[in-house]
């Protein structure tokens, strides 16, 4: 019970830090002179932060270090409770909008996930659009590290909540010696490029609404739009081509982000072995989905092809998930190899989500290393990634997780197709959910949403998001006896 109560009291703490993020929708309700919206803002963020305060001071005896249990359980509840806040707004502003789709809604935000079950984004008034998109880019970086950055200043230590949420080979990285400023250092880099990334578009001819809404999507890889035809709207091969170098940019270690600024040097880049993978399979992929969409008569041009190919593998490769194109209507090969780099090719570090190009890397190695075992078996091996020796409980770590993923995909979709749903709708929604990637194929296709799913299948696909934001370990570890024990 104690430990629950001290979860509690940090718990409040961060609802009352959350609650200044709406002060972004308020404000655009101001500008745009929406009262009924200002006021409906206001009251939320009222209630947040009474919410969070009365948690805290109910429980203020509690109060005290986080242990590493704290931890994944807080990161746990935390990620649970907080779309729940953030999905009263859209269940007040938004006719006949359930729960079900709300709490889906901002979970696919907080997340950033990007799938959504609404309709007339066109027509959404701006405070509500860029409440979902800020939920995009707060949960790109994570509000666990802007937690851990206040925290500390609160008197509760950060560093258990960093690992937490960051389980795999890059969670012990710093950047500086206290967690503290790691989290600050991180949040420069990510407001820098964000605010760059929104001039950009504004020079490419989108209105500042759009500019902010969608380079908040960009950054966080949430793939949100105030469009129903997302980037398709615009028809800007200039505006694909900015918001596929941000995305790739989101896609990539952000330490690595900040080395490369701090040094300004580019050769960081080419220094990071998981970035020149990621960047290579990306680079590679365009040109070949490019000529293969040309070759099968999709598009008259090769150029042409390239453009489309690009920006939208771009787009799922990064798990941001922005579409241009139905590509549910491409040669069936395409649309899979960019569900297979969903799971791939985000950098740890990043804002996407997936297995993570480290967790390939050492994959791959690992494979390789078993195939030379077998030919010389007193061989002594040691993994090399980037130069540096990866111990074994590195790999067995990261073994362990890719049997997790797999387990977590197959059973989800087992569940879907009880359920009564097609195999490719709920194998694409699976891994678009668990990856954080927003668009899948058949019924959740980019053309459509997840709007057509029933409850309990919004909540399936609501757990996946979930899962996979948390890497499987941190949401599954609550379920072992041995977690529960003192």
């Amino acid at each position: 019970m104690g430990r629950t109560l001290t979860v509690i009291h940090a718990l409040g703490l961060i609802l009352v830090v959350f609650s200044i993020a709406y002060l972004i929708p308020i404000t655009t309700a101001m500008i745009y002179g929406d009262y009924v919206m200002l006021l409906d803002f206001i009251e939320v963020m009222s209630g947040t932060i009474l919410a969070g305060a009365l948690m805290w001071w109910l429980t203020r005896k509690f109060r005290g270090e986080l242990s590493i249990r704290h931890g994944y359980l807080l990161v746990a509840t935390m990620w649970s409770v907080m779309p729940a806040f953030a999905a009263i707004p859209l269940m007040m502003m938004i006719p006949d909008l359930s729960f079900t789709d709300a709490y889906f809604e901002t979970m696919s935000g907080i997340t950033t996930t990007g799938a959504t079950v609404l309709v007339g984004l066109d027509n959404l008034p701006p405070s509500i659009n860029i409440w979902r998109h800020e939920l995009n880019w707060l949960g790109g970086l994570g509000v666990i590290v802007l937690a851990v950055a206040v925290l500390p200043l609160l008197g509760i230590g950060g560093r258990q909540l960093f690992k937490a949420e960051t389980p795999g080979p890059m969670k012990d990285s710093a950047l500086t010696p206290r967690i503290a400023d790691t989290a600050r250092n991180l949040w420069v880099v990510y407001l820098g490029i964000t605010l760059v990334c929104i001039l950009l578009l504004k020079l490419a001819g989108m209105n500042w609404l759009d500019a902010v809404c969608h380079s908040f999507s960009a950054m966080g890889l949430g793939g949100f739009s105030t469009h129903d035809a997302s980037v398709g709207y615009f028809n800007s091969p200039l505006i694909e081509f900015i918001l596929i170098v941000f995305m790739v940019a989101a896609s990539l270690n952000f330490a690595t982000h900040f080395l490369a600024l701090r040094q300004r040097k580019l050769k960081i880049y080419l220094s990071d072995a998981e970035a020149v993978a990621t960047l290579g399979l990306i680079v590679a992929s365009c040109f070949g989905i490019g000529a293969f969409l040309w070759w099968k008569g999709t598009y008259p041009t090769y150029l042409e092809a390239l453009r489309h190919a690009s920006f939208n593998l771009v787009s799922m490769a990064t798990d941001c998930g922005f579409a241009s194109q139905d590509f549910n209507q491409w040669p069936i090969f395409a649309p899979i190899w960019m569900l297979f780099l969903s799971c791939v090719t985000a950098s740890s570090g990043s804002t996407g989500g997936g297995i993570k190009m480290m967790r390939t890397l050492v994959l791959v190695k690992q494979a390789g290393r078993e195939f030379r075992k077998l030919l010389h078996p007193a061989l002594v091996d040691p993994m090399k990634i980037g130069g540096h020796v990866v111990p074994n409980s590195i790999v067995f770590s990261v073994l362990g997780f890719i049997f997790l993923y797999f387990m977590s995909v197959a059973m989800l979709t087992f569940v879907l197709l009880i359920s009564g749903l097609d195999f490719i709708s709920s194998f694409s929604a699976v891994i678009a959910c668990i990856n954080n990637a927003g668009p899948g194929l058949g019924v959740v296709g980019p053309a459509s949403n997840y709007q057509g799913l029933s409850d309990f299948q919004t909540w399936v696909c609501t757990v996946g998001m979930l899962v996979g934001r948390l890497e499987i370990f941190t949401v599954l570890i609550l379920f072992t006896p041995s977690f529960w024990r003192r």
